[in-house]
């Protein structure tokens, strides 16, 4: 019994066991065996004939111990280092942009040849009207000892000769631009072109075309079949047709010198690249208009809808003219061209899951904000055409006045433009009176209006009606401000100025305290000014009783505290604490490169803060008006409870205080531009300056962008504040 279990279980290796057998037979039975002597005599032979060359380790001549052995190859030898010589491998060239590595180059190229009679006039007026619309545009020109007009890049190669001029251009071109731009398009300083279309034009061409493109005008040799390009109207030539022209551009050099400079080069071209000018190519046409003396454009408006240029040009007013023309002939085709896409949008939603319903009024326009909970709900604004009740000042109701007098205005007739419009001639709307006026604004839409107006409707047989009409409308968000973002220093030196009068000496010891642990321990590149205001009283009274002696004893105490610390203060005497009047103490003080930080006494200065009032100001362009985080007060946000001590961005115990214009960070050199036309237009009414504050000196009489923002880091707390004073404030801004 167990035997046969053991027979069973050894019984599946049987197969393996006979296979590795079979397998180890047949090996040994295919092996061939050779016994070959070792011959040393002729191994012995051997070394003697390797002596002087390197011995291989486990060959007969390297075991040869023989008497007749050379010992001396088996003693160690002293080989001398030589460390292996680098190979200096260049460093491979990057280029700057990867558009020039991967051999992309830009579109288009325009040169303007211009002369010196003319590059003030007509050339000005050439640039005004094209640069805004192409990246690169030269004008050529060969006078000599003339001052350049500012404001656009002139070449000036010196050849007045019109001939050696347009060669002198296109030398030029091919040694400095012809490896960055795929087409060249020349024209003259008389011409008028439409800089869009001639980049539309050039946007359908294949760059690898031999392409010479224009008005094509015969040869005064009639023998030559070939036509070259007018120049007054321009032409374009690609890069393809230069590259091949750049080969026997020398031969051309004093060949034809008695021609026109654009025949010169239409010969050029025709004898040596085998290229004549053409007006189409491929479907694409070059349309030109040449121009009378006398030309009523207006009548012939239909003409210039595919026009690219318009040869000659008297003078800039002609070209001024021309470009109003064609902006208002590209406005209506764009006007036309989004009422074929609202058509389509209208027509495509029918379609929709929602059907019209998904269908957003007005058709392209966003949808309204969809706000999360009832805090971001967006209130409507009721007014009528004296009043509006909703007031910057938190009153309930105000009069309108200055921008918002227009705005409701110009929303009126607007809405009764239009409706005369939409029915006439069968009716005529007249307005009688605004009844009802609702406007908000939605940031994803713009401003919203609701109007019930009360109307007079004129049939065509003169009776008349008074009807009431709720119209809607909307002024979308549609002129987006581009700000430049320029390079500025973020380690200047901030000058903290901080005016102090008799109604702050009890909060200035907790500014004092969060500067100095802010900005002092911190090391923070500012240095704190402290402007002390005295009125006439305190003034008369400062030897007996000073009403700061507490607070210049606090700020010797941190100067004593802090070794490297110097805490300057001045004393001002003023009828009232006007920022203006203080401000020009200040500023004759500082060099004008220095950055102000203005502040008050119920702020905490972070470093934060600081490092943003460096990069939001900017010298020449930009002053910064930042929207203070201000407190509740807490005995009303917390009543009978404890203060949270993370109050810091808390609906329930802070906001951001619009109405504060009290905190600017602002240039001396700024300050000091405003000021000066301040000065020129209140000269003879200086009482004016007690109602002025900064940020309105800057919006009235400053070209500089004010910046205006919240910023979360610069804690104010509560104060009691001159609501009076506010009010007059926010209504002169209006």
């Amino acid at each position: 019994m167990k035997f046969d279990t053991f027979i069973a279980s050894v019984r599946p290796f049987g197969p393996v066991v006979v296979g590795f057998t079979v397998g180890l037979t047949f090996s040994l039975l295919s092996v061939r065996w050779v016994t070959t002597p070792f011959d040393y005599a002729a191994a012995e032979d051997a070394a003697s004939s390797q002596e002087g060359r390197e011995k291989v380790v486990g060959s007969p001549a390297f075991m040869s111990t023989g008497a007749n052995g050379n010992s001396d190859d088996f003693r160690p030898r002293i080989v001398a280092y030589e460390p292996a010589v680098k190979n200096k491998t260049k460093e491979p060239f990057r280029a700057k942009y990867i558009s020039t590595e991967l051999g992309i180059r830009e579109r288009l190229f325009v040169g303007v040849l211009t002369s010196k009679n003319t590059i003030n006039t007509l050339g000005v007026a050439v640039n005004h009207t094209i640069r805004q619309h192409l990246d690169s545009v030269v004008f050529f020109t060969g006078m000599h000892n003339h001052k350049l007009p500012h404001g656009f890049p002139v070449v000036n190669h010196g050849y007045e000769h019109l001939t050696q001029a347009m060669f002198q251009t296109v030398k030029h071109i091919l040694r400095h631009y012809i490896n960055e731009y795929d087409w060249f398009y020349f024209t003259q300083d008389d011409t008028y072109m439409q800089a869009d279309r001639i980049k539309g034009l050039v946007s359908h061409l294949s760059v690898n075309q031999m392409l010479y493109m224009g008005k094509p005008v015969e040869f005064v040799d009639k023998q030559i079949q070939a036509r070259y390009c007018h120049g007054g109207f321009g032409y374009l030539m690609s890069r393809s047709l230069l590259l091949h022209l750049k080969l026997f551009l020398g031969n051309c050099e004093n060949s034809f010198l008695h021609a026109r400079p654009d025949e010169w080069l239409g010969r050029c071209v025709v004898d040596y690249t085998n290229t004549s000018c053409v007006s189409e190519y491929e479907g694409l046409e070059y349309h030109h208009y040449e121009s009378g003396e006398s030309v009523d454009y207006s009548k012939e408006a239909e003409q210039f809808e595919y026009v690219l240029t318009v040869h000659p040009v008297s003078d800039p007013e002609h070209m001024y003219r021309l470009h109003k023309l064609f902006t208002h002939i590209e406005l209506q085709k764009t006007y036309k061209e989004i009422e074929k896409l609202q058509a389509e949008i209208k027509n495509l939603s029918e379609v929709a899951y929602e059907g019209k319903r998904s269908m957003v009024w007005p058709i392209g326009i966003n949808p309204s904000f969809r706000p999360e909970n009832h805090r971001a709900v967006l209130w409507w604004d009721y007014f009528t055409e004296d009043l509006i009740y909703n007031c910057p000042d938190g009153s309930p109701r105000c009069e309108l006045h200055g921008i918002d007098r227009m705005d409701v205005e110009d929303v009126i007739g607007v809405a009764v433009e239009e409706m005369n419009r939409k029915y006439k001639p069968i009716i005529h709307l007249n307005k009688q009176q605004l009844v009802n006026g609702y406007r908000r604004f939605d940031p994803c839409r713009g401003m919203e209006y609701i109007l019930d107006l009360q109307l007079e409707v004129i049939n065509q047989k003169g009776r008349n009606l008074s009807v009431v009409k709720r119209v809607h409308l909307l002024r979308p968000l549609s002129r987006v401000e581009m700000i430049a973002t320029l390079l500025v220093r973020e380690t200047v030196t901030v000058h903290i100025i901080l005016p102090i009068t008799s109604q702050h000496t009890d909060h200035i010891s907790s500014f004092l305290d969060a500067y100095a642990k802010n900005a002092i321990e911190k090391s923070e590149n500012a240095i704190l000014t402290v402007l002390f205001i005295y009125d006439h009283f305190e003034a008369q009274e400062v030897n007996q009783h000073d009403i700061f002696s507490a607070v210049k004893n606090q700020i010797k105490s941190y100067e004593r505290k802090f070794l490297d610390l110097k805490i300057p203060w001045i004393s001002v005497e003023t009828e009232g604490p006007s920022q203006i009047r203080y401000m020009d103490v200040i500023s004759k003080q500082h060099p004008v490169d220095t950055l102000f930080f203005i502040t008050t006494v119920q702020t905490n200065i972070s470093s934060e803060f600081l490092s943003r009032c460096r990069m939001n100001t900017v010298r020449n362009r930009q002053v910064f008006f930042p929207i203070p985080l201000q407190d509740w007060n807490q005995d009303i946000a917390c009543h009978k409870q404890a203060v949270p001590k993370m109050a810091h961005l808390n609906k329930d115990t802070d906001m951001f205080n619009s109405s504060s214009w009290n905190e600017a960070c602002v240039y001396n050199s700024d300050y000091v531009a405003a000021r000066a036309l301040l000065a020129s237009d209140v000269q003879e009414k200086e009482d004016l300056l007690e109602n002025f504050v900064i940020s309105d000196m800057f919006v009235r009489y400053s070209r500089l962008h004010v910046f205006r923002a919240v910023e979360p880091s610069l804690h104010q707390k509560c104060s009691k504040q001159d609501w009076a004073a506010s009010v007059t404030d926010v209504q002169q801004r209006n």
